[in-house]
């Protein structure tokens, strides 16, 4: 029951924000320039912030654990790399195979990461190699993804190579993530007063992202999506954990390392996949749909995990 209660604590506030925001744009408080416009905020400067502090606050040469950092790289490149094959010879909409995609693999690992751990362990513990290990894959793939698969990239393979490049250098995620390595390897002191300005863009994120995406939540066209949505919700929530995990408990992974791998493998679709797709081209109302179901589906779908790690007695 207390696992329970704290998956739903963790989901159905986030859900409420979204439902706020689509609520918010039909009494008028907020429109669709508004949602464009935090689109635009949270995926150039918020986002950017929340990745740099997450692995800047992180002692890479102190506490770096290559097999289970290895593990969580290997698990996330396999996922990527298998769903975009599927996606390419399954989906009829080539639009839609960017964000299908990203929903499929890409958790909300940094932010329910260190949440969930924190809450059963009292401490972040292997949140931030697992961060590590995965975080900085989701964002590259992102990008390339969205890249080749926004429909507007022709059909040069040696110039979508190039553009693909130029946005990875460009995406101001990818930055954070460079930078904030950078800090963490040089462990570079912030200024209180830096620290704080950062943290406090940091934490717009995942208000903003969500105020967004319900604002922008179009149900009628989401309806005709479901398919893919179903698709790429029962992956994010169920298939990824039933492959992995038991590697995992093979290699010898228990209890923190277990759960931060279960929130790599099975939280629900960040609304960053939202938000990139909507500033590259892809299919957002696929993104933002997949966002909602895995949101609402996940508190049933976590409490499943931890019940069945904890009767096995693999976390404590």
């Amino acid at each position: 029951m207390d696992s329970f209660i704290f998956s739903i604590n963790a989901t159905v506030p986030i859900f409420a924000i979204m439902i706020l925001g689509n609520i918010f744009k039909r009494i008028g408080i907020i429109d669709d320039h508004f949602a464009s416009v935090a689109n635009r905020f949270v995926f150039k400067v918020c986002l950017p912030c929340l990745v740099f502090l997450d692995l800047a606050g992180t002692d890479i040469r102190h506490h770096f654990d290559v097999k289970y950092v290895g593990f969580c790289f290997v698990a996330t490149l396999f996922s990527i790399l298998s769903v975009w094959i599927v996606a390419k010879l399954t989906l009829k909409d080539k639009h839609s195979v960017g964000a299908f995609v990203q929903g499929s693999y890409r958790s909300s690992a940094a932010i329910l990461g260190v949440a969930f751990i924190q809450n059963i362990y009292g401490s972040s513990g292997m949140a931030p190699l697992m961060i590590i290990g995965s975080v900085p894959l989701y964002n590259v793939f992102a990008v390339i993804v969205l890249t080749f698969e926004s429909g507007h990239t022709g059909t040069d393979s040696s110039a979508n190579i190039r553009k693909a490049f130029i946005n990875i250098l460009k995406n101001p995620i990818i930055i954070g993530i460079v930078l904030g390595l950078i800090a963490s390897f040089i462990n570079l002191p912030l200024p209180g007063i830096v620290s704080k300005s950062i943290n406090n863009l940091a934490v717009m994120t995942s208000p903003l992202a969500l105020i967004s995406i319900g604002a922008s939540f179009e149900g009628r066209k989401a309806l005709a999506k479901l398919k893919p949505t179903f698709a790429a919700s029962f992956m994010k929530l169920l298939g990824w954990a039933a492959i992995f995990l038991p590697t995992a408990v093979f290699l010898g992974f228990r209890d923190q390392e277990l759960i931060a791998l279960l929130i790599m493998l099975a939280s629900p679709c960040t609304p960053a996949a939202y938000i990139m797709a909507k500033n590259m081209d892809g299919d957002d109302i696929l993104a933002s749909s997949i966002v909602v179901a895995t949101t609402l589906l996940s508190s049933v779908t976590l409490t499943f995990w931890i019940f069945l790690l904890r009767l096995l007695s693999l976390i404590s």
